[in-house]
């Protein structure tokens, strides 16, 4: 759960970090009164994007073992038996 939502957050601030070391390799600071209110909702855009596509690719990704039972991995025989969804 914790590095879902540290995913998450990740994809959030990825556009403004970004945006800062933009601003900061072009004007050599990171003065808040510099940054544009259209670049701040370019970036706030493209972070709901980046949250929304990362929720879609890892819940999509799980979807493959939903509604299956995990049988955890085992010795039969003597040989070694893998864990594996059934």
């Amino acid at each position: 759960m914790i590095r879902s939502v540290l995913i998450e957050l990740a994809l959030f601030l990825a556009p403004f970090v970004l945006y800062g070391a933009l601003m900061l390799a072009t004007r050599g600071s990171l003065v808040p009164e510099n940054w544009s209110v259209r670049a701040l909702a370019l970036c706030s855009v493209a972070a709901i994007a980046l949250m929304v596509v990362g929720l879609f690719v890892f819940e999509h990704g799980r979807s493959a073992e939903a509604g299956k039972r995990y049988v955890p991995a085992e010795m039969r025989d003597g040989q070694f038996v893998p864990g594996h969804f059934e």
